[in-house]
């Protein structure tokens, strides 16, 4: 029997295996995926978002509680836990030391129109290299892994964890065990339920791409719900990209994401504009665009910019529609001509002249419009023009287990004493909606840590008569 089961195999189940391990007791990994396809939706990150009081290693400048706290409290609404965002925040401060001493590199700051060089720390080959750098520490401390394994069920004495029971019957038994098994982002039919009909009677998630990995089917955290566990979250809440139309079903990742939003304009089949482009900064609203263009017909909108933005953005990995005119373009996203070049023409005389700038929150915004462009509205009257069509694609989702600050899973607001969550699994207690750019794997390192120190705290109690 080991001391510490933890069932997943992303960022916050290794985090956990890992600092288990190195509290001295016995681990075994279970990940679903086989080998190749391992570490969950962590293998399709690329950094981490870091509270900093004066410049460190690869951040510049100073990136203070108070105004992270604000960044997330704006995105989230207050549909957040201050505690736990506080908690994950201070974490930040320091976690990079720990994430080196196992093999993390950080690359050098960034800068330009992804506004992150003070903000985020990027992993010097993204979340894969990040990823097999923790796989290769957890080996080397002695850690077991297991792949291909996928868990149905847990065997609970009332609230305490006694084993993991496979898919194939093999049954796990451990004295503790942390779950990091992921949302259920992968499971279709539960989005379709999460998210229901449209007006025209459809199931809006018919339309979906899941942005990141097919393993996270929400099994376990189907099982945890039915068996009377503590939850928080709504389950139509989810970090949730507008992608590239034409994205794989699974597993696209960062390259499927179209970063030209804030630069142009954003209309749905009907070529008309449905929210503000220019609202804030892009990796502070990149995440809300899959939603918004969910809420649209037939979950499709089309990011339409001239040549005046070509350089100022992140180039997509597939071309978008080109043409010489607006009517050109409309026809060759089988929109109506006539009524793109309405609205076109439209925001093009509302753009107030000001001083463009993409890196800022600059003074060019549109008068008399409704939804307005707060910033970054300069007339589309420079041709080529582009446009890029756009479905929701969904990374991870927000429903799951609550927690307090020791990472415990809750039955009738009552701690399991051997039973811990960490992830996406627990995610929606920081995260209630919204999203800003690295905060999940902020989350992922800092509950993933607790959960791992506290189940092998719970493990190595030597039991008493």
């Amino acid at each position: 029997m080991y001391d510490v089961l933890v069932i997943g195999g992303g960022n916050a189940a290794l985090c956990a295996a890992i600092t288990a391990q190195e509290a001295g007791a016995s681990v075994l990994l279970l990940e679903a995926a086989p080998k190749e396809w391992r570490g969950g939706n962590s293998q399709h990150t690329r950094n981490l978002r870091c509270m900093h009081n004066a410049p460190q290693d690869v951040l510049v400048e100073a990136y203070p509680e108070e105004e992270f706290w604000q960044d997330l409290l704006k995105v989230t609404a207050g549909k957040t836990n201050e505690t736990l965002a506080r908690l994950v925040i201070h974490s930040t401060e320091s976690c990079r030391t720990w994430m080196k001493k196992h093999g993390v590199n950080f690359q050098p700051p960034l800068s330009g129109a992804l506004h992150v060089a003070r903000t985020n720390a990027f992993f010097m080959g993204g979340g894969k290299a990040l990823i097999n750098a923790y796989y290769r520490s957890a080996i080397a401390l002695g850690i077991k892994i297991r792949y291909n394994t996928k868990i149905k069920e847990l065997e609970l004495n009332d609230s305490k964890f006694v084993a993991a029971i496979a898919e194939d019957g093999t049954r796990f038994e451990a004295k503790a065990c942390v779950l990091a098994a992921g949302g259920f982002e992968s499971n279709l039919n539960w989005l379709k339920e999460a998210w229901g009909k449209n007006e025209e009677g459809e199931w809006i998630a018919d339309n979906f791409v899941i942005r990141g990995t097919r393993f996270n089917q929400g099994n376990l955290l189907k099982f945890m719900i039915d068996q009377g566990a503590d939850i928080i979250g709504d389950p139509s809440q989810s970090h949730c990209v507008a992608v590239d139309a034409r994205a794989p079903l699974y597993d696209g990742g960062i390259c499927t994401r179209i970063d030209c939003v804030s630069l142009g304009i954003v209309v749905n089949k009907n070529a008309q504009r449905f929210y503000d482009e220019g609202e804030d900064f892009w990796p502070k609203r990149y995440a809300i665009w899959g939603r918004l263009v969910a809420k649209q017909p037939s979950q499709i909108g089309f990011s339409i910019i001239d040549s005046k933005s070509l350089g100022r953005f992140m180039p997509p990995v597939f071309a978008g529609k080109t043409a010489n005119t607006i009517r050109e373009l409309a026809v060759l996203c089988d929109l109506n001509p006539e009524k793109l070049e309405k609205t076109v023409n439209g925001f093009n005389q509302a753009c107030i002249k000001g001083e463009f700038n993409h890196t800022v929150l600059d003074n060019c915004h549109t008068q008399d419009l409704t939804p307005a462009k707060t910033h970054w509205a300069t007339p589309l009257d420079t041709p080529p023009f582009y446009a890029y069509a756009l479905r929701p694609g969904i990374t991870f989702t927000y429903l799951g287990l609550k927690v307090e600050e020791d990472s415990a899973v809750r039955f009738n607001n009552l701690p399991s004493p051997n039973l811990y969550v960490a992830g996406e699994m627990m995610a929606g207690n920081v995260l209630g909606q919204g999203y800003t750019a690295g905060v999940g794997m902020s989350i992922g390192t800092t509950f993933g840590r607790i959960a791992g120190k506290n189940a092998a705290k719970a493990a190595l109690i030597k039991e008493t008569i």
